[in-house]
């Protein structure tokens, strides 16, 4: 089970982590969460060049590995990168220290100020030990193209019905998505695009937490 959009109560219990941008413009951040791989990441870095659209790239150390020169590519298209983890790790279910010596691990291979923990699950002691070095950034809207039970146009729909300006939405770049996000992702971009949107990277605006103490 999982939640095409964050309840209040999440993002109040994670009040300092980052679920959207804060603007009146007309631009949205597209993300994609898992890669990089040959047989996804290429054909996604086309589409984006042709809507002409930039996107930020939360990697997997053990892919950015296996793949450098598929991420140097990520990097000279000028889209951006952040920190997934080395091996994709859930924060529920992992030692703190060894959590953040995983993300230390993806961070010898590329340096970013960007974090996303996987499935969005990480702890309170875990964002603590990383606050000052990343800002952590969850989502407004997950498409669900991971999800079996979620069709390529329930897919695409998720991401239309609950974008807006400000919105950080989820795609992956991962195996198991290929159909669905190569056939959202175009219909996505071209329906916003014709509404006058524009697609930015997260590290080009001012990150803030959604909401902060006092």
């Amino acid at each position: 089970m999982y939640f095409i959009t964050p309840s209040n109560i999440l993002k109040k219990i994670y009040r300092n982590l980052v679920w959207e941008i804060s603007t009146k413009e007309k631009v949205i951040f597209l993300t994609f969460d898992d890669g990089p791989v040959p047989e996804v990441t290429p054909d996604i870095l086309d589409i984006l060049k042709q809507y002409k659209s930039k996107a930020t790239f939360f990697c997997l150390g053990k892919n950015v590995e296996k793949n450098p020169e598929i991420f140097k590519k990520i990097i000279s298209s000028g889209h951006g990168t952040g920190n997934h983890t080395y091996g994709h790790l859930n924060g529920w279910k992992t030692k703190s220290n060894d959590y953040i010596d995983n993300i230390k691990k993806c961070n010898e291979l590329f340096k970013t100020n960007l974090f996303r923990p996987p499935y969005g699950k990480i702890t309170h002691r875990q964002i603590k030990l990383l606050k000052n070095d990343y800002s952590i950034i969850l989502w407004s809207v997950l498409c669900g193209d991971f999800h079996k039970k979620v069709s390529k146009e329930k897919c695409l729909n998720n991401a239309l019905k609950f974008t807006k300006e400000g919105s950080i939405i989820v795609f992956h770049d991962s195996l198991k998505t290929k159909e669905k996000v190569l056939y959202a992702l175009p219909r996505f971009l071209e329906y916003f695009i014709s509404k006058g949107y524009k697609f930015d990277v997260l590290n080009s605006y001012q990150i803030q937490p959604l909401i902060t103490h006092n």
